[in-house]
């Protein structure tokens, strides 16, 4: 387990049109005497049916009518909001990707798109602000890709119907998160046809590069000094390349991934199960580490390092966004990354 603000220094951790027409409702938090206690998020693209109950990793969540203050903690929740029309009023504060506010790019370009202003911002992770969400007001808290504990689940409860994960932190898959953010909003059939507007975008991007289908790849990281981990085929970044049409090297079927998550530390004395991988992606968090991983005999040795076809962005806002897929992460990111696929794949056969 691990803060949301370090999923990518350590394991777990043009846009989509929006559906319809939003209209804007004007509301009250939850626990209010009718005065607003800051912006609401009142805009959807269709009514949803409730009550709905949600049962997840924590608990069982009955969330008795139309949520209209609704906070995100984690990741994703927030951009499958906004997907369907919904602006949440709070969200964790990001180190990773954000800009100098602590704000996602994709994120503040939808609300100044919409002409809303930006949510409210919090602290997360492991240091999880529950005051400050609270003064927020919320009718709904959404953590269905998060850290989230126990005790900090019980606190947030205490006042508010609180959401998280179905089997454990930093596993649920990407349409798992979507379908679970329109299941609370009481409406699955949006959620379901975002999904759908997701995996065609992917698919599109696919056929444009068909020299990519055949080339085998590895997702992998690095805790420090002697070490190298491995993603399994549903974390979400390993997920999004696979759907532009790249294939998973067979090795991973080998590895077993270390309980209740979705990645493997192997060690670096392993570095021979990756022979076969025409591609790696991976990333590092700064010039001065990638140097030091780099500079290591046995992951130098890696034939993919060695010939150089490797993806490694170095912007943090795209190594965050490619964590991630969403109907705003993904849009956002295609036209970065494909450039830097295509540099990859030319390695494989010069």
């Amino acid at each position: 387990m691990y803060p949301s603000d370090q999923r990518l220094s350590m394991p777990r951790r043009g846009l989509l049109a929006l559906a319809g027409a939003f209209s804007l409702l004007a509301v009250t938090g939850c626990g209010s005497d009718g005065s607003s206690a800051g912006p609401t998020t009142a805009e959807t693209a269709s009514a949803g049916t409730f009550p709905v109950v949600m049962s997840h990793a924590l608990g069982s969540t009955n969330i008795e009518q139309a949520p209209q203050r609704i906070v995100t903690v984690g990741q994703g929740a927030a951009e499958a909001l906004i997907g369907m029309g919904v602006y949440p009023v709070g969200v964790e504060t990001n180190t990773w990707g954000a800009d100098k506010d602590g704000h996602l790019p994709w994120i503040r370009e939808a609300f100044e798109k919409a002409g809303r202003s930006l949510p409210a911002l919090f602290t997360g992770g492991e240091q999880l602000d529950v005051e400050a969400i609270a003064e927020l007001e919320p009718d709904l808290i959404l953590a269905p890709w998060s850290g989230l504990t126990q005790k900090q689940y019980d606190q947030l409860t205490a006042f508010c119907p609180t959401v998280a994960y179905e089997k454990s932190a930093w596993t649920t898959t990407w349409d798992g998160e979507i379908r679970m953010v329109a299941k609370a909003l009481g409406r699955p059939s949006d959620g379901d046809k975002l999904i759908g507007d997701i995996k065609k975008t992917l698919a599109d991007t696919a056929a444009q590069h068909p020299h990519w289908e055949g080339t085998t790849f590895s997702y992998i990281y690095t805790q420090g000094q002697g070490t190298l981990g491995i993603f399994r085929p549903t974390e979400q970044r390993v997920a999004l390349i696979s759907m532009l049409g790249l294939t998973v090297d067979p090795i991973i079927d080998t590895i077993t991934a270390n309980e209740g998550s979705d990645w493997a530390l192997i060690g670096l004395e392993n570095v021979d199960k990756l022979k076969d991988s025409d591609l790696i992606f991976t990333w590092n968090v700064d010039a001065a580490t990638k140097k030091q991983v780099n500079s290591q005999k046995l992951y130098s040795s890696i034939p993919a390092i060695k010939r150089g076809s490797v993806v490694e962005p170095t912007d943090q806002q795209l190594v965050t966004a490619i964590s991630m897929i969403n109907p705003l992460t993904v849009p956002w990111s295609l036209t970065r990354l494909t450039d830097l696929i295509d540099q990859a794949v030319a390695k494989v056969a010069g």
